[in-house]
């Protein structure tokens, strides 16, 4: 049921979204690449590649204020007073700079009995790196090591920014394509009937949508792919032996802590799918598989 009801939001967000932006585009006559002689393709790939962009890009750069809103992170430094905090800032600089970045990440915490962590920004220089409380609480030094390595190559990969990208042109072909076939399916007839305004939106409108959700399947096959070269390259920063550790704890605890819904959960290591829509769309490979292909490496 859970799939059923992310599938729902997304259809209902989606729907909203086309709406709003196509009558804002409307009234100020943006994407005009209809024309009387037909479909201006030229004029309808630069409108779709800056459409799907824009969106996925103001995303992104809002990404790490918009995770410290939503989940009420704390930054912390080196002169924090807790030891447990302290290391946890020792540990994620001297991952980061084991793993190339010139820049260290924000560090930070939030509530949660979860045992989770996560990394987003914009860019390399502008990234963020949180844990939860129920993280500190529940796992050793070594297994914590283990998830920071994680989350670091995360940030030294530039996954925010490669899924962002590939996101965007899924968005344009998105665009592109239903806003194609929906010109073709309501073009004037021969007998000078003018295309259905109308028909036309609903056409574009529904064919998006359908696109997009075939485009998330890509999408979330990549970071699939993703976490499994975190992974390794937490287990060449911070131990085979530590990541391994921390994805058996991970497993171990999972169905006994809170698991967060919706979008935001696919920045955390930890996402599990269930059942085979669940496997299709989900951003986190089963943790069973990423634990065999440490131990395989």
């Amino acid at each position: 049921m859970a799939i059923v009801k992310r599938v729902f939001l997304f259809l209902l967000t989606n729907f909203l979204v086309i709406t709003t932006c196509s009558i804002f585009f409307h009234i100020f006559g943006v994407g005009q690449y209809i024309t009387r002689y037909g479909v201006d393709y030229t004029s309808l790939a630069i409108f779709s590649l800056i459409y799907g962009m824009v969106g996925s890009l103001i995303s992104l750069w809002m990404s790490r204020a918009i995770a410290k809103w939503s989940y009420g992170v704390q930054l912390i430094d080196e002169n924090v007073a807790d030891p447990r905090l302290r290391n946890l800032v020792r540990v994620v600089q001297a991952l980061s700079r084991k793993a190339g970045l010139k820049t260290m990440p924000e560090i930070g915490i939030y509530g949660s009995n979860e045992i989770n962590a996560f990394a987003t920004g914009p860019t390399k220089s502008m990234a963020l790196v949180a844990v939860s409380s129920g993280l500190l609480e529940r796992m050793t030094d070594e297994e914590i090591e283990g998830v920071v390595g994680h989350e670091v190559c995360h940030i030294a990969n530039g996954d925010m920014v490669t899924m962002t990208l590939l996101q965007g042109v899924v968005n344009a072909f998105a665009i592109f394509l239903s806003r194609a076939i929906a010109a073709i399916a309501t073009r004037p007839s021969r007998d000078g009937e003018g295309r259905n305004s109308f028909l036309y939106f609903i056409i574009s409108s529904v064919l998006q949508t359908v696109f997009l959700l075939l485009g998330a399947i890509v999408v979330n096959w990549f970071s699939r792919h993703r976490e499994f070269r975190a992974d390794a390259g937490s287990a060449e920063i911070a131990g085979r032996s530590k990541m391994i550790a921390a994805l058996e704890r991970l497993a171990m605890n999972y169905d006994r802590t809170y698991q967060e819904k919706g979008a935001l959960a696919t920045m955390k290591i930890s996402n599990r799918p269930s059942g085979f829509l669940g496997l299709l769309f989900a951003s986190h490979p089963p943790l069973e598989e990423r634990i065999a292909a440490l131990k395989k490496a």
